[in-house]
């Protein structure tokens, strides 16, 4: 006599379909290569950093980036404040409330 078990009496198993290895790669966050917690990229970054810093003068980079005029260091500093300001929420032309 045939036994006539049905796929899902089987232990483990379930009547929904099986999802791709590419859906569940997908719906696990696998494989994605941004956002906060990309090893990847800031071990990619720390690497490039250490390279640079190593090979580089910096001293000169440093020199080299100063401004060259007064009006050039004024320039900067409010590049600087509106830069700050948005980093902040606050209104680039208001300033940040205490």
């Amino acid at each position: 006599m045939k036994s006539m078990k049905s796929s899902s009496s089987k232990k483990g198993k379930s009547d929904k379909p099986q999802a791709s290895g590419s859906q569940q790669q997908a719906a696990s966050g696998e494989g994605r290569q941004y956002g906060e917690g990309n090893y990847a990229a800031t071990k990619q970054y720390n690497e490039g950093l250490k390279k640079h810093l190593e090979s580089s003068d910096t001293e000169q980079e440093a020199r080299d980036a100063a401004p060259r005029s007064q009006a050039e260091a004024q320039e900067m500093e409010q590049a600087e404040r509106k830069g700050r300001s948005r980093a902040r929420g606050g209104d680039v032309e208001r300033p940040p409330k205490e």
